[in-house]
């Protein structure tokens, strides 16, 4: 900027601005907020300085970047106090190219200069996976003389891509199933301490098909926390540097500001630690709750938190822990390779998948669930969504008890329970015939989409319960 000029403003609802005049800087402003911008429509005129200011009061790290339009005379004026390594990346790619990009922290701010060189009309767009999809973005136009854009995305295009070798079978390792955390029993209150790891990493969905989920502790769901009534549960949330995504806990057997959402946001390479006290029994969900939240839930950020009344639960011979989720993918239903997150699918509540513990055949094979005649079994099942409510169902089998939406009233001789996203139920069956049980959410079609899953029952046949008269055969 030449000394004593006078920078033009923008205007608070980004009305178009005329042309300044020749060596002044047109000063604009954008404010980002959880998944929009204000304003959402800038202008400037072309070959002339703009100086950006780009404020961020939402609640996580967002940037800025001008898709498609060359600038000149790109600089920083005003760096943020810190920068992750996903946007460090990114701002070093846009400057290699000469497009203008910016980021800043929860509560940050970053300004650049640069000077438009195509007149024409360019989106703008947040990169943080999804948020873009979401509908954070927005137009930039460049007014008067200069070099007519072709595209808006010429230069560097940020849509969701289908990634190298998209309809290519992809070989992905299957991620492991959640352990269940050993019964409190009938013990006194006191603190239980909980570290819980965030990983962000390639998992197995399908036959050819696999995708990067993002996971509590490397499982779908992520692992069992368990207390009783009048514990206090101490839980350390930790984001490795390598993560790409910030991320926190939301836990629905929490009483507090945002389940404990507010106190857990944190950045790749950070931890955060709070207390709460466990006041009410039952089966509870827990999952991300970082915008957009139904991408960090659908991705596999979800599991439960058991919290036994006082004096325990009824002991049983074995306990199961499955939870139900809704996978949304770019590209066809059927279509092979590492695929990215569908934003369009997830807010149409389409899913590609629905599945039993993260991907199509989790609980079948050598994964399925065991147990013996004459033996009692209790299964904690949770839907973590983010969309889809389960019609919960054994074919086979009747639920002997069982907790709707994880209450303490029981009901008895159950066929099938519906489970709300968000929500969980207890169920207990005493198995009598041996046999290989089917779980499924019997709103079947969604049992083609992969919500199926096998319980093996090994022992005796009892032909008082359960006899074959005579196996098919041709009519006599």
């Amino acid at each position: 900027m030449e000394k004593g000029s006078r920078p033009q403003t923008a205007s608070v609802s980004g009305a178009p601005l005329a042309a300044a005049a020749a060596g002044s800087v047109t000063e604009l402003t954008v404010t980002a907020l959880d998944l929009k911008f204000e304003p959402a429509q800038l202008s400037a005129p072309a070959n002339q300085p703009v100086r950006l200011t780009f404020i961020n009061k939402g609640a996580i790290e967002h940037d800025i970047e001008i898709l498609g339009l060359t600038v000149d005379g790109l600089s920083t004026v005003t760096p943020p106090k810190a920068m992750s390594d996903r946007a460090t990346g990114l701002h070093d790619e846009a400057t290699a190219k000469k497009l203008a990009y910016a980021a800043a922290g929860s509560g940050d701010q970053m300004v650049i200069e640069f000077t438009p060189t195509a007149a024409g009309s360019f989106e703008f767009a947040c990169l943080v996976p999804g948020h873009r999809e979401a509908g954070m973005k927005g137009s930039f136009t460049v007014t008067g003389a200069g070099t007519t854009a072709g595209s808006s995305h010429d230069a560097m295009d940020h849509s969701v891509p289908m990634p190298a070798g998209a309809g290519q079978p992809y070989t992905a390792d299957r991620l492991p199933n959640p352990v269940v955390a050993a019964p409190v029993g009938a013990r006194e209150p006191q603190t239980v301490k909980q570290t819980v790891e965030i990983h962000e990493v390639i998992g197995y969905v399908d036959d050819g098909v696999a995708y990067t989920f993002w996971t509590f502790g490397g499982t779908v769901p992520g692992p069992m926390i368990r207390a009783r009534v009048g514990d206090h549960i101490e839980l350390t949330l930790v984001n490795p540097a390598g993560s790409m995504m910030p991320h926190n806990i939301d836990l629905h057997a929490v009483t507090g500001p945002g389940g404990g959402a507010e106190a857990t946001l944190i950045q790749p390479g950070q931890q955060a630690t709070f207390r709460f006290k466990a006041r009410h029994p039952g089966v509870f969900v827990y999952h991300c709750a970082t915008p957009p939240v139904p991408h960090h839930i659908s991705s596999g950020m979800y599991g439960l938190v058991v919290i036994e009344p006082e004096g325990g639960l009824t002991p049983v011979d074995r306990e199961f822990y499955v939870m139900q989720g809704d996978l949304y993918l770019e590209g066809g239903r059927g279509d092979k390779g590492l695929r990215p997150f569908s934003v369009d699918k997830m807010l149409d509540e389409k899913p590609d998948y629905v599945t039993f513990n993260g991907a199509v055949g989790s609980l079948t094979g050598e994964r399925a669930l065991k147990a013996n005649v004459g033996e009692t079994i209790r299964v904690f099942f949770g839907v973590g969504g983010p969309n889809i409510t389960s019609s919960f169902h054994i074919i086979g089998e009747v639920f002997d008890r069982c907790y709707p939406e994880a209450a303490q009233e029981v009901h008895t001789h159950v066929q099938t329970t519906l489970v709300p996203a968000g929500g969980a139920t207890m169920v207990e069956l005493d198995l009598e015939i041996p046999g290989t049980y089917v779980l499924v959410d019997h709103s079947l079609g969604r049992v083609s989409k992969g919500a199926a899953g096998h319980l093996v029952v090994e022992g005796e046949a009892n032909p008082e319960i359960f006899q074959v008269i005579s196996p098919a055969a041709p009519i006599s």
